[in-house]
């Protein structure tokens, strides 16, 4: 399954690039239309020009707020499930020590195996990212096959409902993080929307800087720049393979550590 969208394969200065150059394009054609109307009117006929161009870059920026709030919600969320499953991977090991040989061995050797998988940091590769999940998976599969053989060789014990329960978990944050990373994103729908208003809103602010005559190239382009770096800013946000963003594995690193120093 490709969990890859349009905009994942550029680099974030790509971004940055497409939008400023987007929006200058967008300036300087609302210029020229601007400054054609008015040579071919005998006085300002168009009172209304400042008004809407004030809507359009109000709605350019609420637009850019609100998708904002979005990407932001979502990179806590994965930032937080990292947290939740390392915790969990952490409990189950140590739950796992409650339970009779040779099961205790089997369940920290695979577990072992399981945190160095999931300690891998593969967003700057979907390559490795597809590769770590797949490992996981495997992993998973493993475990819960020698779960089954344990219930039916031995007792069902609390300390082996604990491990169970433990395990479950470990598995269900797993796929919440896959979710969350990789199914649970903003529809490229928005995005392409995000970019055509901002277009119109800096095509409106040249087509009355045209109309007036009185074009202030620093300013524009300083308004032009600081669009362009919020909405590169949430696309780098929000997409799995983050540059200036990243959602730090340190915690699970820890626990690898600290798990591999355990006898």
């Amino acid at each position: 399954m490709s969990y890859i969208q349009s905009l994942d394969n550029i680099p974030v200065w790509g971004l940055f690039i497409i939008a400023t150059g987007l929006f200058s394009i967008g300036a300087e054609l609302g210029f020229r239309a601007g400054k054609f109307t008015h040579e071919r009117q005998e006085k300002d006929q168009n009172p209304i020009v400042g008004t809407i161009l004030g809507a359009s870059l109000g709605l350019l920026a609420f637009f850019l707020a609100f998708t904002f709030n979005m990407a932001g919600s979502r990179y806590d969320a994965r930032k937080k499930l990292v947290l939740d499953e390392a915790n969990a991977i952490e409990t189950t090991y140590l739950r796992a020590q409650l339970l009779p040989k040779p099961y205790r061995t089997e369940f920290k050797d695979l577990l072992r195996k399981y945190v160095n998988v999931r300690a891998q940091v593969p967003k700057a590769d979907f390559e490795l990212l597809r590769q770590v999940i797949a490992e996981s998976e495997e992993l998973q599969n493993l475990l819960w096959s020698k779960v089954v053989t344990m219930i039916e060789k031995s007792n069902y014990s609390r300390p082996t409902t604990l491990f169970i329960n433990s395990l479950n978990q470990v598995f269900n944050l797993h796929d919440k993080r896959v979710n969350a990373s990789l199914r649970n994103r903003i529809p490229i729908s928005i995005f392409a929307t995000l970019y055509f208003v901002g277009f119109l809103a800096m095509a409106m602010m040249g087509y009355q800087a045209g109309l007036t005559r009185n074009r202030n190239p620093i300013a524009s382009f300083v308004l032009i720049l600081t669009f362009s770096i919020v909405l590169t800013l949430i696309t780098d946000l929000e997409r799995p393979r983050q540059e200036i963003f990243s959602v730090s594995q340190q915690i699970m690193v820890d626990l690898k550590n600290k798990i591999n120093r355990i006898p």
